[in-house]
C-alpha cells in the first residue's frame, strides 16, 4: 500500500507545476472546459469519410507519465474521444451520447514528442446503438499503441 501511495505523490517541481494552473469556472455553451482544452487540445484532425475519421496528435507533456510514456488514461480517453467522434460523424445526436462500453488493449508505448495517428471506424450501429473501433499507432513507426471498442448509446428521439 506504501509503494501505491509513493507512486501518487507529487515531487515538489510537481506541486509547484500544479499550484500556477488558473482554473477559472466554466461557461457551458460559451467556452470549452478544463477539460477540453487539457485533454483533447492538440488533436488535428486530417480526414473525415462516412464511418472514417483520421487524426493525429502529437504527445505533449500533460499526457506523459513520471517515465515520460503517454499516460495510458490518455490513452483511455482518446478511444474514448475520437470513437465518440466518429458515432456523431455517423449522425447520432451530439447532445446525448453516453459511453456503454469501452475495451482498451494497449500494445506499446508512446514517448514524449511522438505523433501518433488515430485512426475510428465505425463497427455498426442498431437504433440508437452504436459501436467504433479506434486505433492508436505511432505515425512514423507504424508500431501499435493500442485497439479499442467504444460503444455509445443516445436518447431516444435521436437522428440517426
Amino acid at each position: 500500500m506504501e509503494k501505491a501511495k509513493e507512486s501518487l505523490e507529487l515531487n515538489k517541481e510537481e506541486v509547484e507545476s500544479v499550484s500556477r494552473l488558473a482554473i477559472h469556472p466554466h461557461r457551458v455553451g460559451v467556452e470549452g472546459s478544463f477539460y477540453e482544452d487539457f485533454a483533447v487540445r492538440g488533436i488535428r484532425v486530417d480526414r473525415v469519410e462516412p464511418g472514417f475519421v483520421s487524426c493525429t496528435l502529437k504527445v505533449p507533456p500533460r499526457l506523459t507519465d513520471k517515465s515520460g510514456n503517454l499516460a495510458i488514461g490518455a490513452v483511455a480517453n482518446l478511444v474514448d474521444e475520437v470513437g465518440a467522434t466518429i458515432v456523431q460523424v455517423e449522425g447520432l445526436s451530439l447532445t446525448m451520447n453516453v459511453s456503454v462500453d469501452m475495451s482498451i488493449s494497449f500494445l506499446g508505448t508512446a514517448k514524449l514528442n511522438d505523433e501518433l495517428e488515430i485512426v475510428s471506424k465505425v463497427l455498426g450501429r442498431r437504433g440508437s446503438y452504436a459501436g467504433a473501433i479506434v486505433v492508436v499507432r505511432n505515425k512514423e513507426t507504424g508500431e501499435l499503441i493500442a485497439e479499442g471498442r467504444h460503444s455509445l448509446f443516445a436518447k431516444q428521439g435521436s437522428k440517426l
